[in-house]
């Protein structure tokens, strides 16, 4: 076969590497070969061998190839120019390109690149080729999204009821539909949306870059809306081109609604929309006027359903009946006795997988209650100990000489312990201001012994994780925290263990906030120095955490009304005013007088007689 035999075309897809997205047909356009992404990692010497490798594809591939179909096979027959009538589109799998290059005796150089390409997590990579091999070939990639929203716009939102087949997890996410997320146009898209937001300076974006934690929740809502779309809208190819649907943006609303899932939510993924709108501006043609009013729709939008679905209102008492609130004091007590429990069983027991677990969740419960002000929770799923010394492991640092979150052991004798919480909601408000505090001396004895046998009991116990954990506290596995849900689930279930109800661990700073406001609080420690432990302000207490704030000041002053009303009878009594009238109608006003030394003035311009006496 000669070179002449051959077309490719080029598409630009953006990617974790820069990549481009290459489809190989013969000429006649009858079959295609594969479907291709090129790394720069790939390097040159495959020209000459690509023939042969075309050969053995050819052979390789009778069983081991996935013929495409449905709208896989129509957007690659699009993408590939062919005809649209083409018998078979197949893709061919990495391990038969490795083995159709060995095949074809190419440099080891090549086969190495290969290799690496292999390596990568759910790669879909079959064959790489240097670009200035396909330059020659490339065209330009037309744009088949017409960048204008769907209008008229929905001017109220439609009904709408659950379905019979109605499942939580309906998102591309899950595995029913998960896939889905790795087709070329979404997967484009996706990462091109993702360069968008979180680029550290996009001057034609709105706004700051998007933090890791932003970016997984936009992803997270975009996936949530294209699995409704796909499952419950028959939509067969998911892509962010969908947020341009204005009535689809509506019925997925009226959706979380019937759901019953709060305003909260439901804004955030308005926010999410809009983002996705902004990025669909910067784009060639996205200077249509449906994207202005596109944007205030969905802030409009918003408004509403912030208006009709308030925050529903919280109170201990209302989330101790339902089983979601313990007193501080309760909670102390679960806590403190977990901490007696473990270092007992340790001193009975040795050191085991068990009596290392159970003094593991006694320090991770020290640490989220009872002995600190309750710290954030993200701060303490990303707390490193200290004998980590490796680089920071927050994913938006920049700073090179950052430690992270840390653990560290200042002295063993006597013992001192400090926490340095450098990332922290905060922290850019703060202008980077750190979190650093000692570590009292009951939880840094309990932290030491922790972190000594029981921590590497545990460690050799995961085989598969081993001492690459770097984080002082780690799940059931051997793994950090690093999904918040994790933790959640994690403390839930101890707290069952121990007998209580299952409470949220971010419910402990209203616990606390809670103690800390009411009028029989206890001797404790400030409540500025606790709220910059807590990373937030005691403005914030008011706003967010002390959910008896406002009926607490609302008996304190109808309570303190009655020793006013008391003190206003116990003073002296006032002389009743001896009024007596003076009128000047020259002036048009009335002198109302009680004595000979006060008077003050009364206008009555309104009045008919004033009306009278300027007509005359």
């Amino acid at each position: 076969m000669s070179s002449s035999e051959y077309t490719f075309k080029l598409v630009q897809v953006c990617l974790p590497e820069p990549s481009k997205l290459v489809v190989m047909c013969d000429k006649r356009k009858r079959q295609c070969v594969c479907l291709c992404q090129v790394y720069k990692s790939c390097l040159d010497g495959l020209l000459p061998n690509y023939q042969a490798f075309y050969r053995v594809c050819s052979r390789l591939t009778k069983h081991q190839s996935t013929l495409l179909s449905g709208q896989d096979k129509q957007l690659l027959v699009a993408l590939a120019g062919m005809d649209v009538s083409v018998p078979h589109v197949a893709v061919v799998s990495l391990a038969v390109c490795c083995r159709a290059l060995k095949l074809c005796k190419v440099p080891a150089a090549v086969l190495h690149a290969f290799d690496d390409i292999r390596l990568k997590p759910a790669s879909q990579v079959v064959l790489g080729l240097p670009e200035h091999i396909l330059a020659a070939h490339a065209q330009p990639s037309p744009n088949p999204v017409q960048l204008q929203m769907t209008t008229p716009f929905p001017v109220t939102l439609p009904e709408c009821a659950l379905p019979a087949d109605f499942k939580k997890q309906h998102g591309l996410l899950a595995k029913l539909h998960k896939h889905l997320v790795h087709r070329a146009v979404l997967a484009q898209h996706m990462g091109e949306f993702k360069s968008f937001s979180t680029s550290p300076f996009q001057l034609n974006r709105k706004g700051i870059a998007h933090s890791s934690r932003t970016w997984q929740n936009s992803e997270k809502h975009v996936y949530l809306f294209l699995g409704y779309c796909h499952h419950y809208q028959q939509v067969s190819q998911p892509t962010l081109q969908l947020f341009l649907s204005s009535p689809l943006i509506a019925q997925f609303v009226s959706f979380h609604i019937a759901a019953g899932h709060s305003q909260l939510y439901i804004r955030n993924f308005l926010s999410c929309a809009k983002c996705v709108l902004r990025w669909w501006q910067s784009k060639p043609g996205g200077n249509h006027p449906s994207f202005v009013a596109g944007l205030e729709w969905l802030q409009t939008l918003g408004l509403q359903v912030a208006d009709q679905l308030p925050r529903p209102s919280k109170d201990p008492k209302g989330l101790a009946d339902i089983g979601k609130w313990m007193c501080a004091a309760d909670l102390v007590h679960t806590i403190h006795g977990a901490e007696q429990q473990s270092q007992a069983q340790m001193q009975q027991q040795g050191v085991t997988v068990e009596t290392s677990r159970d003094m593991h969740d006694a320090a991770l419960a020290a640490m989220i209650f009872s002995h600190l002000p309750p710290v954030r929770l993200s701060c303490i799923r990303s707390l490193v100990g200290p004998a980590y010394l490796g680089p920071c492991l927050h994913p938006d640092c920049k700073e090179p000489s950052c430690e992270g979150n840390r653990l560290s052991i200042m002295s063993e004798s006597p013992l001192l312990m400090r926490i340095s919480l450098p990332h922290h909601k905060n922290a850019r408000k703060w202008g980077k201001a750190v979190i650093e505090f000692d570590v009292p001396s009951d939880l840094a004895q309990l932290l030491h012994t922790y972190l000594g046998a029981p921590r590497k009991a545990l460690l050799e116990h995961h085989l598969l994780i081993g001492d690459a954990c770097p984080y002082v506290f780690m799940d059931m596995h051997g793994r950090g925290f690093v999904a918040a849900a994790v933790l959640t689930l994690y403390w839930q279930k101890w707290l069952v263990s121990r007998g209580d109800v299952p409470m949220n661990p971010s419910m402990c700073r209203q616990v606390f906030v809670d103690e800390r406001q009411s009028d029989s609080a206890t001797a404790g420690p400030s409540n500025q120095g606790a709220a910059v432990v807590m990373g937030h302000s005691v403005k914030q207490w008011d706003k967010w955490y002390d959910m008896q704030y406002h009926p607490r000041l609302a008996q304190n002053a109808v309570d303190g009304m009655q020793s006013w009303r008391a003190a206003m009878l116990q003073s002296h009594t006032l002389a009743a005013p001896d009024l007596t009238l003076s009128t000047a109608l020259h002036c048009g006003h009335v002198l109302v007088s009680d004595s000979e030394e006060s008077r003050y003035q009364s206008c009555c311009s309104d009045s008919d007689s004033d009306i009278d006496i300027e007509l005359d």
